[in-house]
C-alpha cells in the first residue's frame, strides 16, 4: 500500500526542547532508519512524547534539526509534513462511519475517487464489511485500526504511534501488537512507536531507544539492550535486575575481577561496560537457579544462599525473593516446568548463576545503593 512512498532515515540532530527553565529533550541525536519499526520507551516525563509531538509539528524545537530523507522539517507546518499520528485516543469522528472516517484524508486534499484506496486499507487492517458501521457502534482494537487505515491511506513516509495500545485490555493489547507488526512488514514505512510499556517495545520494535531526562541512555535491537544493558538505569527500566555494588579488584585473562562484600567475582570482559572504579554486578532473575545446597551448584557458577521470603505464582513462572546475609534480596523466577522444586517462605536456598549471563556496569563511587533488587554478601564460587 505504501511501499513506493520514497525513501529516507529520519534524523534527530541536536534537538532540544525547553519548556522555560525545564528541559524536556536534551541534545537528542538519533536516526530511525527508513522502513524500520522503531520504539522510543520511557518513563513518563522522559521526554519521549515531546520528541514525537516535534516531529509531527505539533511542537517547535528550542533547537536542532528534523531531517527526513535529508530534508530538515523542523519548521514545516504540521499538514505540510510528510507524516502522520496515530494517537492514544484515536479522535475518530463520531458523526461519520468508518468509510468517511478513512476517506477524510483523501477527500481534504482533493483526491477523487477514494472507493478502491479506501477499501483496500479496510482490507489491510482486516475491516471488510464495516464500511457503514459508527465508531460508537466499534470495539477498542477495532477503533484503533480504523484509526491506522485513516494514517496510513495518506502514505506518509513516517507514522508516528503515540502509546496508540494504552486504552486496550491485556488480552487484546497483545494480539494488537501482532497485529501493528504485520501491517508495519506489508506496508513497509517506518513506524516510530512512543511507550511505557517494555513488553509492547520488544514485542514489536526492530530497534528501542530507552530515554530518560531527555537524552538516549541506550538504543539497538531489543535483545541486545535487554542482555546487555549499558545503565543501571535501563537494567531496571527494561525488565528488572539484580545488582551488587562492587570494586574493580583487577582482570585475570578475559575476565574483569570484582570484589563486593568482602567476596569476589569474574565477569567476562565482554560483558563488562566498566572495567576499573566502582561498578555494579549485574544479573537478570530469569538468569538465577535455585537449589538446596551449595554442592548441588555447578563449579563453574557464582552463588550465594539465603531464605525464601517470598514466592509468587505467576503461571509460566514462580517468582522467588531470597534474604541473602545483610538482610537484602534478589529476585529470581524460575520457571513452572514441573520438573523444578517448589520453594515456600523460610526455606533455605542457594541462588547461582553462569558468569557469562551477568553483566558490569559503571557506578560512582559515591552513589548511593538505590537499586531494588541488590545483591549484597555474595558468597565466592565454588
Amino acid at each position: 500500500m505504501a511501499r513506493d512512498v520514497p525513501a529516507g532515515d529520519l534524523r534527530l540532530v541536536d534537538l532540544t526542547k525547553r519548556f522555560g527553565a525545564f528541559t524536556a529533550v536534551d541534545d537528542l541525536n538519533l536516526t530511525i532508519g527508513q522502513g524500520s519499526f522503531f520504539a522510543l520507551l520511557g518513563a513518563s516525563g522522559c521526554g519521549k512524547t515531546t520528541t514525537l509531538r516535534i516531529v509531527a509539528g505539533l511542537e517547535e524545537p528550542t533547537s536542532g534539526q528534523v531531517l527526513l530523507g535529508g530534508r530538515d522539517i523542523a519548521r514545516l507546518r504540521p499538514h505540510k509534513r510528510p507524516v502522520n499520528t496515530v494517537f492514544q485516543s484515536y479522535a475518530l469522528f463520531p458523526h461519520l462511519d468508518v468509510f468517511e472516517n478513512v476517506a477524510f484524508g483523501l477527500r481534504r486534499r482533493g483526491i477523487r475517487p477514494v472507493d478502491g484506496q479506501v477499501r483496500q486499507a479496510l482490507s489491510l487492517m482486516q475491516l471488510d464489511g464495516y464500511e457503514r458501521r459508527r465508531p460508537a457502534q466499534l470495539s477498542g482494537g477495532e477503533q484503533q485500526r480504523v484509526a491506522l487505515a485513516r494514517a496510513l491511506i495518506n502514505q506518509p513516509q513516517v507514522l508516528l504511534l503515540d502509546e496508540p495500545l494504552s486504552a486496550l485490555d491485556l488480552k487484546l493489547r497483545r494480539r494488537m501488537q501482532i497485529e501493528l507488526k504485520r501491517i508495519q512488514n506489508e506496508v513497509g514505512i517506518t513506524f516510530l512507536h512512543v511507550t511505557h510499556d517494555q513488553e509492547e517495545a520488544m514485542t514489536m520494535a526492530d530497534t528501542v531507544a530507552v530515554m530518560n531526562a531527555g537524552r538516549i541512555e541506550q538504543f539497538g535491537a531489543p535483545t541486545e539492550i535487554y542482555e546487555f544493558p549499558a545503565t543501571a538505569f535501563v537494567a531496571n527500566f527494561l525488565g528488572q535486575s539484580n545488582l551488587i555494588a562492587g570494586v574493580v579488584s583487577g582482570d585475570n585473562g578475559g575476565d574483569i575481577l570484582v570484589t563486593a562484600h568482602g567476596a569476589r567475582f569474574a565477569v567476562p570482559s565482554a560483558r563488562a561496560r566498566a572495567d576499573r572504579g566502582a561498578v555494579y554486578l549485574g544479573v537478570r532473575p530469569e538468569k538465577l537457579h535455585l537449589a538446596d545446597s551449595v554442592d548441588q551448584v555447578p563449579t563453574d557458577s557464582q552463588y550465594l544462599d539465603g531464605t525464601i521470603t517470598d514466592a509468587s505464582y505467576a503461571g509460566v513462572s514462580t517468582q522467588y525473593l531470597l534474604r541473602a546475609g545483610g538482610g537484602t534480596e534478589l529476585s529470581a523466577f524460575v520457571a513452572n516446568s514441573g520438573t523444578q522444586r517448589r520453594y515456600g517462605p523460610g526455606d533455605r536456598a542457594v541462588a547461582y548463576w553462569n558468569p557469562r549471563h551477568a553483566f558490569l556496569l559503571g557506578r560512582r563511587a559515591d552513589e548511593n545503593d538505590r537499586i531494588t533488587p541488590v545483591l549484597t554478601e555474595p558468597v565466592a564460587t565454588a
